[in-house]
């Protein structure tokens, strides 16, 4: 079988790639390209296609049916971006990976932590040798309660690290687990607004979650309420939660991913002008801590999404089941 990898990166993934090639007896190409339209036929020949979190309409899933491609992997958990009903509707199969959810769930509680104690403002402070306290006092998160919105295997390995904080935690998920109910306990999401002190993000971009946290649901939350946004940018309102930082309402947001972030993270921007004034209000804001969409981003995880997207093709071309397909809505 033949796989080629789009936006294939050469200091992290490749290492892994060629392991995977040896072990599991496959050819491979690739390109450190990003798929388009221009360069779609790079896959021509190749049974399967690797790509990472970049829009695949019907246009380009035509194009690649086209080319003799017959299955699709994306190395990421989400896979929003990719139209999988027209993908299924011209014969594709689809399929996703899963990592190790204490990549995520680590960088979540490094992120609460960093908002708790002002750790930005503190730090740009000290750059220009201001060391006063005024405006630095923190607070501490064993005293608070936390809000988990989505408590699936990053979800729930943040409550369960949580719990040795002492802190209080509150979790909402369409599919209640029972033995999270000894950390914490499951409530409906205005209890979630209205009680916490922190509140977690760790659901999918569906479209019943866009937008979840708006203005309408930031009123409900506690005055000072720090948001914290590791899962996708979609979930949140921008607009309203620029005008809720500069109000107060929100105390602090801490924003591993924001809206309309394509054609930024993962790529050297430096020197361009950027068309995205939010992502440059946000960064004027002593309040708001934002890292490029990479709290997956370690060495174990980035094992698993090149192991995992190879054994999801192959999976697909043996015939056998395949934990990693991406079912038929």
């Amino acid at each position: 079988m033949r796989l080629f990898f789009y936006a294939l990166r050469d200091h992290d993934e490749i290492h892994y790639l060629e392991e995977c090639a040896e072990k599991y007896d496959f050819e491979y190409g690739l390109t450190s390209e990003y798929p388009s339209p221009d360069n779609l036929d790079l896959a021509k020949g190749y049974e399967a296609v690797s790509i990472i979190t970049n829009p695949l309409g019907p246009e380009m899933l035509d194009r690649m049916k086209e080319l003799g491609v017959k299955y699709i992997t994306t190395r990421s958990i989400g896979y929003e971006h990719i139209d999988v009903v027209h993908a299924y509707s011209i014969g594709l199969k689809v399929a996703h990976v899963t990592y190790a959810p204490e990549s995520v769930a680590d960088y979540t509680i490094m992120m609460m932590l960093i908002a708790c104690r002002k750790m930005p403002y503190i730090m740009q402070g000290a750059t220009v040798q201001n060391f006063s306290l005024k405006g630095k006092i923190g607070r501490e998160i064993s005293a608070s309660t936390i809000g988990v919105l989505g408590t699936g295997n990053i979800g729930a390995t943040v409550v369960k690290h949580l719990s040795g904080f002492g802190c209080r935690i509150l979790m909402n998920d369409v599919y209640e687990k029972d033995e999270l109910r000894v950390y914490g306990n499951y409530v409906d999401k205005e209890t979630i607004y209205k009680q916490s002190d922190i509140i977690t993000l760790h659901v999918p971009a569906y479209a019943d979650n866009y937008h979840m946290v708006d203005s309408k649901a930031i009123d409900t939350m506690k005055d000072g309420v720090i948001i914290v946004n590791c899962a996708r940018g979609s979930l949140i309102d921008t607009s309203a939660l620029i005008s809720a930082l500069c109000s107060g309402k929100v105390g602090f947001a801490a924003l591993d991913t924001i809206e309309n972030e394509a054609g930024l993270y993962y790529l050297d921007r430096s020197g361009d002008i950027l068309d995205n004034p939010d992502r440059a209000v946000l960064l004027s804001m002593p309040n708001v801590y934002l890292t490029p969409h990479m709290a997956f981003y370690t060495e174990r995880t980035v094992s698993d999404m090149i192991n995992n997207a190879c054994i999801g093709l192959l999976n697909f071309e043996k015939g056998i089941e395949n934990p990693f397909e991406v079912k038929r809505n």
